[in-house]
């Protein structure tokens, strides 16, 4: 059996699933989908305006008229897997369009493939249109071609991300997704909410809440009033989680920044409203490394937090992501990030070694760390969370558990995943017996009567 491996890029959205139904004479457009969640989103959106102008979905190059590859520019490694992705289908359809974040910065990928297409930046839906009607002019059948309501989904049909936002108003020195997607923008609390209901609609059991930072959702629109239901709802996330709540799928919450206020999502969670768990990027945990990274610094502060939401719910599941190895990252400096871990013991951890990112201010700091040392303390890091994950995942065994089932494979056994656990990026449930029966999207108890490192086995009860 498959388990969970321990070096996950936490950065990574599922891969993404195309409908390869296509009627006769109908253009059709490929799509590589590359980055985060919030990028495979706008890989949803720009296909649903698509498929409601007539065109179909490929999912290969050849059975496309053109492609759009969606690019990530988190890490520099990621944009140079953006640009192998376009040479590739280059070479394999010759008509490309590129968006997203590294299409902020045109002249880096014209000048490495100068016969792109079009290049578009992020969330540039209409520009992305108007390159397609170029290459591949559309030809609609209204008669046959029917948009489903709830639009193109790339992932499967019982789970959909939700974003909430786009950009941020932080100022990490490592990161430059700021300069790429801009400033904090949230979305009316009623069209998120109106979405969210569509989805649920639609068969969607779990709705996963993305954004920059979902905890400073509606502070640029000073967390304004919007009609729902007869009455008026706020752009809070509070608020806005708790009407999620209300519409019977489950409710997972990523890219949470430990705010005070987010104290006030904790008692939703212990009612049930919303899923046990917040996926929440500490980054480090010591206070000089963190001034350095320009984040907040206040790691003893963080542990009062902690130790206070599992007081409120002690059923709570905290996944979070760190960089070792950031410059003038001293080895006492790590010790005490590895000391932090042993406090906090966090359920689910993912971990980067630092790289330099064209156009980050953490490139000119003093003192980067040596490639050989990082790789040293992720090796160290990664043995300490896969400890204490096996231990948390140890003392489940013996307890039922709500899981919502993703695959059935052609051997009857089931892949799920507890309320602990998201989708690509933490662990799974395996159900060996009698699961023959289930379907995706099916939520099920196990008596859990197995454990690994990063995975349960169960039992249907």
């Amino acid at each position: 059996m498959a388990q969970n491996p321990p070096d996950l890029r936490p950065d990574l959205a599922p891969t993404p699933r195309f409908d390869d139904s296509r009627r006769e004479g109908q253009p059709s457009i490929g799509m590589v989908s590359l980055g985060c969640p919030k990028a495979l989103v706008d890989s949803e959106r720009i296909l649903t305006r698509l498929r409601a102008e007539g065109y179909a979905i490929s999912p290969d190059y050849s059975g496309a008229d053109a492609v759009i590859v969606n690019t990530c520019g988190f890490l520099d490694s990621a944009k140079a897997e953006s640009l192998d992705a376009i040479g590739e289908a280059l070479a394999e359809n010759g008509k490309v369009i590129v968006t997203g974040c590294l299409g902020a910065e045109p002249e880096f990928i014209t000048g490495a493939h100068p016969k792109v297409l079009a290049v578009t930046g992020p969330h540039q839906y209409e520009q992305v249109l108007d390159a397609v009607h170029g290459a591949v002019p559309p030809a609609p059948d209204p008669f046959i071609d029917l948009l489903p309501a709830s639009g193109v989904s790339l992932t499967p049909r019982h789970y959909s991300y939700l974003k909430i936002s786009e950009g941020c108003n932080h100022k990490c020195k490592f990161c430059i997704i700021p300069d790429m997607r801009g400033r904090l923008v949230s979305r009316p609390a009623n069209a998120v909410l109106r979405e969210a209901e569509k989805l649920v609609e639609a068969g969607v059991k779990e709705l996963l809440v993305i954004s920059q930072d979902t905890s400073a959702y509606g502070v640029d629109r000073r967390h304004d009033l919007s009609p729902w239901k007869g009455g008026e709802v706020r752009a809070h996330v509070t608020d806005l989680a708790r009407e999620l709540g209300e519409l019977g799928a489950w409710v997972r919450l990523h890219y949470v920044y430990p705010y005070p206020h987010v104290r006030e999502l904790i008692p939703l969670m212990a009612e049930g409203k919303v899923l046990p768990y917040l996926d929440i990027p500490f980054q480090h945990a010591h206070t000089d490394t963190l001034r350095r990274m320009a984040r907040p610094a206040a790691a003893e502060r963080t542990l009062d937090r902690i130790a206070e939401w599992r007081d409120i719910c002690p059923d709570i599941t905290l996944r979070s992501t760190f960089i070792v190895g950031y410059p003038g990252e001293t080895e006492e400096e790590f010790q005490t990030l590895l000391d932090w871990m042993d406090e906090a013991q966090l359920d689910r951890v993912g971990c980067f070694q630092y790289e330099n990112v064209d156009g980050a201010r953490s490139n000119d700091l003093p003192d980067h760390v040596p490639e050989e040392v990082k790789q040293d303390r992720w090796d160290r890091f990664m043995e300490k969370a896969q400890a204490i994950s096996e231990a948390k995942l140890a003392a489940k065994v013996g307890s039922r558990q709500d899981v919502i089932v993703d695959e059935v494979d052609a051997d009857g056994v089931a892949t799920c995943r507890t309320k602990a656990d998201a989708p690509e990026i933490d662990g799974n449930l395996f159900i060996d017996e009698g699961a023959e029966a289930l379907s995706p999207g099916d939520i099920v108890t196990v008596e859990v009567d197995e454990a690994s490192e990063y995975d349960l086995w169960g039992r249907l009860v």
